[in-house]
């Protein structure tokens, strides 16, 4: 999509995709406002990144910080429902969700 397809039938849509009522002020601020992100990212599409690996992260010092898995006793049942407010069966008891 080009900058100049963004009309505001196309802002309207998107409006009425996200389920938001905008009034003829807002269309116009989005219509401006989509079409400036549009000339960035054209922006970035000029930039030179043949030679630039892929990364997950901009700081490429940053690892993850993994730890040994330890198994270790869990609760019994019983204190697992002490604090819940209802239970029923051994089981926390919880509002029908339909």
């Amino acid at each position: 999509m080009n900058k100049e397809s963004i009309n505001e039938e196309v802002v309207r849509h998107i409006a009425a995709l996200s389920r938001l009522s905008l009034s003829d002020t807002d269309v116009k601020k989005y219509q401006s406002q989509l079409k400036n992100i549009l000339d960035y990212i054209e922006q970035l599409d000029e930039v030179n990144t043949e030679d630039i690996p892929p990364t997950t992260h901009v700081l490429s010092s940053m690892k993850n910080v993994f730890r040994e898995d330890v198994a270790k006793d869990s609760l019994s049942q019983e204190e697992v429902l002490d604090n819940a407010p209802s239970r029923r069966n051994g089981f926390f008891r919880v509002p029908k969700v339909i």
